[in-house]
C-alpha cells in the first residue's frame, strides 16, 4: 500500500470511489469534490476504481485524470469484483493519511465532507460516518419499501450486534488511514455487508466512531446495485458477525 504522510506534513484526503456504469455521474461528482476541497484549502485526491463498466465510465474517468491532474487517478479492474474489494484495491494506490469512502451517484454529497473532517478533529475520532438516522439526517427519493428495508436492516443489526452506531449500512465515511488498514486486515466481509463489518469490528477493537447527520438522496442517473441477493447476504453477514465478535 502507498505510504501515508509523515508527521508534520500537511494532511491529504484520499477519496476512494468505486464505479460501475457511472459515466453520467462521474464528471459531476468529481467537479463537486474539487470545489469542496479547493474551497476548504485541503490537499486531496480521487481514486476511481472501476469494475469494467460497459457504459464508457473508464473513458470518462481517463479524461478526468487529465482535466484534474494531479488530483485524480484511475485504477480499473477487469470485472465486477464487488464493492468491498474495490475499497481494498483503491487503498493500495491512495496517498492520503485520511481516507474517505463514498458513492459516485450523488447519494453522498461532498458538502458534508468538511463537517466530517471537523467532527474527526474535534473529538479525535478514528472514524466518522455519515448517518441517515440521527439528528437532522434523512433519506430522500426512496419509496416506502426501500426505506423500510434500509431501516429494518439497521434495526436488525443493532438488535443483534449492539454496535452503538445509528447507520450501520451507510457507506459515506472518513477513516484515519492506519485504522482502515488495520480493519481490512481483520475483516473478511467484502460485499454489501462490509460497511457493517467494519463498524462492528472497529467498536470491538476499541476504535472511536463519530457521526455526522447527512441527507441521503437517491441516485439521479443509472440503476441501483441493491437486489435480493444482497439483502440475503446482509442478513447472513449480521449473524456471522454476531457469532464471531
Amino acid at each position: 500500500m502507498a505510504s501515508a504522510k509523515s508527521s508534520g506534513s500537511k494532511d491529504t484526503y484520499s477519496v476512494i470511489l468505486p464505479t460501475f456504469n457511472e459515466r453520467q455521474n462521474l464528471p459531476i461528482i468529481t467537479w463537486l469534490l474539487n470545489r469542496t476541497f479547493t474551497e476548504q484549502n485541503l490537499d486531496w485526491e480521487l481514486v476511481i476504481v472501476d469494475d469494467g463498466s460497459p457504459d464508457g465510465t473508464q473513458e470518462v474517468a481517463a479524461q478526468l485524470v487529465k482535466a484534474y491532474s494531479p488530483h485524480v487517478q484511475l485504477r480499473p479492474r477487469t470485472g465486477k469484483l464487488g464493492l468491498g474489494t474495490a475499497y481494498v484495491h483503491g487503498l493500495k494506490y491512495a496517498k492520503g493519511n485520511y481516507i474517505i469512502i463514498m458513492d459516485a451517484d450523488f447519494s453522498h454529497h461532498p458538502k458534508f465532507i468538511p463537517q466530517m473532517i471537523e467532527k474527526m478533529k474535534e473529538g479525535d475520532y478514528d472514524i466518522v460516518t455519515g448517518t441517515r438516522y440521527a439528528g437532522d439526517g434523512g433519506v430522500y427519493g426512496w419509496d416506502l419499501k426501500r426505506k423500510l428495508t434500509s431501516k429494518g436492516a439497521n434495526i436488525f443489526a443493532d438488535t443483534v450486534l449492539r454496535p452503538g452506531v445509528s447507520d450501520l449500512t451507510g457507506s459515506f465515511r472518513l477513516y484515519k488511514r492506519a485504522v482502515l488498514e488495520k480493519l481490512f486486515e481483520s475483516t473478511d466481509a467484502r460485499g454489501f455487508t462490509m460497511q457493517m463489518a467494519l463498524a462492528v469490528t472497529a467498536k470491538a477493537k476499541g476504535y472511536s466512531i463519530g457521526e455526522v447527520p447527512i441527507s441521503f438522496v437517491d441516485r439521479v442517473y443509472g440503476d441501483s446495485k441493491l437486489g435480493g441477493e444482497e439483502i440475503v447476504e446482509y442478513a447472513k453477514g449480521v449473524l456471522q458477525l454476531w457469532w464471531s465478535i
